[in-house]
C-alpha cells in the first residue's frame, strides 16, 4: 500500500527512464481489474483508489509525454459487475469480459488502419498455436505452407515483426 505521492514518483522515474531511450514513447495507464484481496477487500479497494488517484495526478504533467487513462479496472467494477463476468475463482475476469473491457481499448486507443494488421497477427498467433491431431496428415501440412505464406507476405510489409 503505496502512498499517492510514492506512486507518482515511481510513475514519473519510469517515464524518465523510458523516455531516455525512446522520446517519442507515450503511455496509457490502466489499473488492474482483479481484485488483489489476500491483504482483504478495504485495502484492496484503498490500493485501488490510491493508484488511480496518482495515474490521474500523473497525466496531468505535460512534459512527461501525452498520456492517458484507460478504465479497465471502472469497466469491471460498473459494467461488467455480475459474477458472470468472472472466472471460476470470482476474483478474475474470464473471457467475455477481457474481450468486452479489449474491444473498449481498441475503440478509444487504435487507430482504424492499425486494425487490419493487428486482425492478420491475430490470426496468424492462434495458427501458430493450433494443435493438430496428425502432423503428419497432407491438411495439416497444407495448413502450415498456408500459414508460412501468410507470415512471409505480413514480413514482407512489416519486416520488423517476428512470429
Amino acid at each position: 500500500l503505496l502512498s499517492v505521492k510514492e506512486i507518482e514518483k515511481s510513475l514519473e522515474n519510469t517515464i524518465q527512464q523510458i523516455h531516455s531511450i525512446n522520446k517519442k514513447a507515450q503511455f496509457i495507464f490502466t489499473v488492474s481489474p482483479v481484485r488483489h484481496l489476500k491483504d482483504g477487500f478495504v485495502e484492496n479497494q484503498l490500493s485501488k483508489a490510491h493508484l488511480i488517484s496518482a495515474l490521474y495526478n500523473s497525466i496531468q504533467v505535460p512534459p512527461l509525454g501525452a498520456r492517458g487513462l484507460f478504465p479497465s479496472y471502472e469497466i469491471m467494477m460498473d459494467e461488467l459487475r455480475d459474477y458472470r463476468f468472472y472466472a471460476e475463482d470470482l476474483v478474475h475476469p474470464n473471457s467475455t469480459a477481457i474481450q468486452y473491457i479489449w474491444e473498449k481499448f481498441v475503440e478509444v486507443w487504435i487507430s482504424e488502419k492499425a486494425i487490419p494488421t493487428m486482425n492478420d497477427v491475430d490470426a496468424i498467433q492462434k495458427a501458430l498455436a493450433h494443435k493438430p491431431f496428425n502432423p503428419e496428415a497432407e491438411n495439416h501440412q497444407r495448413f502450415l505452407k498456408s500459414l508460412e505464406i501468410k507470415i512471409l507476405a505480413l514480413q514482407k510489409k512489416l519486416p520488423f515483426i517476428k512470429f
